[in-house]
């Protein structure tokens, strides 16, 4: 059994330097979070429960690009006031615009590992560039799956007033903290 995992890693680790790899976000262990001010009092954070999308990364070529669409519906505060109004019009307006979509076009390596994306964020009907911070990057060969499994832990900083989304301002400060962890699985 050991040689069949060993044999299976090896082939997995020749195929990604050999070509892009095409990896599909587990929805399971990936989950948006954000941190936002809330009158100058305390950070309120949220997170989106429900995220889909790929990853191509090419390793031997330090290229890659992603697109991840996260269901703006999904937020969650746990708090359910809270989570009505942030659905409402007054701030994401989930009736009109129910995804946020990432867009990565670039990606930037220290060695062979990923560090930074360069992409855009479409929220609330709005594109604008926001790179991610890659701050933690491992892949491993899932014995269960028999596929490779890559997971991070990014982090960006924007303003909500960027995307139009103004409610509280000034009282609430505009910038929000975005906190991105996220699995995705080799395709087959």
């Amino acid at each position: 059994m050991k040689l069949k995992l060993m044999i299976a890693v090896l082939a997995a680790a020749a195929a990604s330097s050999a070509f892009a790899t095409t990896y599909n976000i587990d929805p399971n262990h990936t989950y948006p979070s954000f941190e936002a001010d809330h009158k100058g009092l305390s950070l309120w954070r949220g997170k989106f429960n429900k995220t889909s999308g790929t990853i191509e990364l090419d390793r031997a070529k330090k290229t890659g690009s992603m697109e991840v669409t996260i269901d703006a519906t999904s937020i969650d505060f746990g708090h359910e006031k809270m989570n009505a109004h942030a659905n409402s019009p007054d701030i994401f307006d989930t009736a009109k615009y129910p995804t946020a979509v990432y867009k990565g076009k670039s990606f930037k390596f220290q060695g062979d590992t990923p560090v930074a994306v360069e992409g855009e964020l479409t929220l609330h009907g709005v594109t604008k560039p926001l790179a991610l911070k890659i701050n933690k990057f491992k892949c491993v060969m899932n014995e269960q799956l028999k596929r490779e499994v890559c997971g991070a832990d990014a982090t960006a900083e924007f303003k909500r007033t960027d995307f139009g989304i103004n409610f509280g301002t000034p009282a609430f400060a505009p910038e929000v903290t975005l906190r991105i962890q996220v699995e995705a699985i080799a395709a087959q």
